[in-house]
């Protein structure tokens, strides 16, 4: 006879939730392309407590027009982003600032001149992925593509992280509250799961408020690569 148990699978790595994202779901027919700081004015004043909490941040809001983040329509002054029921509006929040999170629901935000209804929310934990990726992390203009990963590299240490890979996209330019900024996309590989959780939770360099320093899990280098070939 040949018997053989069931081996136990291997269980799923336990991400720790004192960060969470909480989705919103949004109604609403059109968007600045580049609402950054229109966005976080208006989420500011509808939640005053964002601006003093350094934990929180607030992703801008992207499309199906927009893919991954790698391209955008680039006349932010005259094409518009158009909300589709599918499209969310995300927060990186405190999971202690949920029940105050959820107030959100039901109010109208005029972002822009756009007006966008909030409605309903769930809360996503922060990915195990050991790829993540930001849209946009802060750069001084003008400065060189090494240089930004040289000054990555710096900040990813200081947060106690081994730099193994590291890429950078597409430069953007974007409207902050504060005036322009001028911003990178960076992907970072071959995380281990303590690095990625800790990276998700603090960011990288400044901007939290409009979109910047927060990362996603991503697909990896040869998605990256194709898009940037697209571009």
């Amino acid at each position: 006879m040949y018997w053989q148990e069931e081996q136990q699978r291997p269980k799923a790595p336990q991400v720790r939730d004192d960060i969470v994202d909480v989705v919103y779901a949004i109604s609403g027919r059109t968007l600045p392309v580049d609402h950054a700081g229109a966005l976080s004015t208006a989420l500011q004043a509808a939640l005053p407590w964002l601006e003093d909490d350094a934990r929180a941040g607030i992703h801008l809001i992207h499309v199906a027009e927009s893919g991954n983040g790698w391209y955008r329509p680039q006349d932010t002054a005259n094409e518009v982003l158009h909300i589709s029921r599918r499209t969310k509006m995300t927060l990186r929040l405190p999971k202690d600032r949920l029940p105050e999170a959820e107030g959100l629901t039901g109010q109208r935000l005029d972002i822009g001149g756009h007006p966008l209804t909030v409605g309903s929310t769930s809360v996503k934990p922060l990915s195990s992925s050991s790829i993540l990726f930001a849209r946009y992390v802060l750069a001084a203009e003008g400065e060189s593509e090494e240089d930004f990963l040289h000054q990555a590299a710096t900040a990813l240490r200081e947060l106690d992280i081994t730099v193994r890979k590291m890429m950078s996209g597409k430069a953007h330019v974007l409207n902050a509250p504060h005036g322009r900024v001028f911003t990178r996309s960076l992907m970072v590989a071959d995380l281990e799961l303590e690095e990625s959780v800790r990276l998700q939770e603090h960011g990288l360099g400044g901007g939290r408020k409009f979109g910047c320093g927060l990362f996603i899990p991503h697909k990896g280098i040869k998605a990256v690569n194709e898009q940037a070939e697209q571009t």
